[in-house]
């Protein structure tokens, strides 16, 4: 059996809609610049092998973002897009990866897990994000307004 951490345990959710027809205008009006912006080649890889709706599955994944950025909370300007990586798994499920800046800020506000769900119908695409960690006991605890 792992050790429980030292601390309070603390959760955060970040939910986001975005709509499909707004996405596919952005990609349409921006091509490969908004593409390569915003996604990685693995999640416009991902998207355009799902077998459905490249344009519900990349809204899916920028609501999987901007999710994430709710749960984040960044005081200053939010992380590169692609610093928010959304990664499909054998299964079919996806899995939220963050680097750089993105995984800095995590790290800073104690967050060490990470569950996503994503969903699209009816030309919309929704994403929930779930962050979780330890919150230190004492002196070293998170300001309340962080946590």
């Amino acid at each position: 059996m792992t050790p429980r951490p030292p601390g309070t345990p603390f959760w955060r959710v970040g939910v986001d809609l975005t709509s499909v027809r707004e996405l596919e205008q952005s990609v349409g009006g921006l091509g490969d610049r908004f593409l390569d912006r915003v996604f990685t080649p693995q999640e416009v890889e991902a998207s355009r092998s799902s077998g459905g709706s490249v344009a519900e599955s990349l809204a899916a994944r920028f609501a999987a973002k901007e999710a994430t950025i709710k749960v984040l909370r960044p005081t200053e300007t939010h992380p590169p897009w692609r610093e928010i990586e959304v990664r499909r798994l054998a299964s079919g499920a996806c899995e939220l990866i963050l680097h750089g800046a993105a995984a800095a800020l995590a790290t800073a506000e104690g967050i060490e897990e990470w569950s996503l769900s994503l969903s699209h119908e009816g030309g919309m695409a929704i994403a929930v994000v779930l962050g979780w960690g330890w919150r230190p006991d004492g002196p070293e605890r998170l300001p309340a307004d962080r946590a």
